[in-house]
């Protein structure tokens, strides 16, 4: 069957502030109806390149094309195809829940009728509609979400572009947002991401480009990043070091490789169980010893180390 056209291109997208190449020669492609995850540290040039899909940061160089448009040559077409959920919250305080929604549809040019009847579709569609007639200084913070998300699709874009869209959210609340983010995929919208919450981007991905310092350094499917980059299974083990460390001696050849860190020890390894079972027979005392399946937090710690970065 033959692939279908990307609706995101990107051939070397590149941009620059003077000497400081913030997306330094990057290249992906992203296929309709799917959810792309762009996931690295502060300052890996994520944001920047979801800023020039959108048009609001112009390229240095390279080629980039939305909906089959050059983001250069046609940008009032691209933003048109496009809907823009920011980490921050752009929600009007001095309108309720509907008007928020018809005021927005209005950069649009929908009717009126248009705009009322897509409105109350969204409305329904995100569980609000016992608070349409509040101000949206009342909800709580999963319903001014969900609003926003809403309001980004009020003209049906067929890209939406999440930036942190579950930051501050308690569990329920997130997990109400993926759900209607795998409902949004079913409609065929395609989604981008951007989130450092890497049980998210497992949920919601299909594939994952990893960033770091403006390049790509690795993409693929969340379960091939972790199949390729780290072992399936993860032994972690607390302890004193010096515990720790006879334990790493006695089971090297045993295990893929480790990361020793400053309180406790990593061991990755393709079957847990075995490895738990010979530590425990060893008899050496430990705080803690569980096994657990590999994460694609485990990818990105490797991919772009442990160090803070503000």
């Amino acid at each position: 069957m033959e692939k279908p056209a990307a609706i995101i291109k990107a051939i070397s997208l590149t941009k620059a502030y003077g000497a400081l190449k913030a997306v330094n020669d990057v290249n992906f492609e992203i296929q309709p109806g799917t959810c792309f995850g762009f996931l690295g540290p502060n300052g890996a040039g994520k944001t920047t390149v979801m800023r020039m899909i959108y048009c609001v940061t112009p390229l240095t160089s390279g080629l980039l094309t939305v909906n089959g448009e050059n983001v250069m040559e046609n940008m009032s077409a691209v933003k048109r195809g496009i809907g823009v959920v920011t980490q921050d919250d752009s929600l009007d305080y001095d309108l309720n829940v509907i008007n928020n929604l018809l005021v927005y549809a209005r950069y649009y040019d929908l009717t009126r009728d248009q705009a009322v009847r897509r409105a109350n579709e969204l409305i329904e569609f995100f569980q609000l509609e016992e608070k349409r007639n509040e101000n949206v200084r009342t909800l709580s913070g999963g319903m001014k979400r969900r609003l926003q998300i809403a309001r980004a699709l009020i003209n049906k874009p067929s890209i939406l572009i999440l930036d942190e869209p579950s930051t501050g959210l308690d569990p329920q609340a997130r997990h109400h947002v993926w759900a209607k983010c795998h409902e949004l995929i079913e409609q065929g919208v395609t989604l981008l991401l951007t989130t450092h919450y890497m049980d998210e981007a497992e949920q919601l991905c299909d594939q994952i480009a990893v960033m770091d310092r403006g390049k790509i350094i690795t993409e693929a499917s969340p379960w091939d990043l972790i199949k390729s980059e780290v072992s399936p299974y993860v032994v972690e083990i607390r302890g004193e070091e010096k515990a720790r460390q006879k334990i790493l001696a006695a089971v090297s050849d045993r295990i893929d490789f480790h990361e020793a860190l400053s309180d406790r020890l990593l061991l990755y390894t393709p079957d847990a169980t075995p490895l738990h079972t010979h530590i425990q027979d060893m008899n050496i005392p430990v705080k803690t010893l569980l096994s657990r399946r590999s994460s694609l937090e485990d990818v990105f710690l490797k991919l772009t180390g442990r160090e803070l970065i503000d």
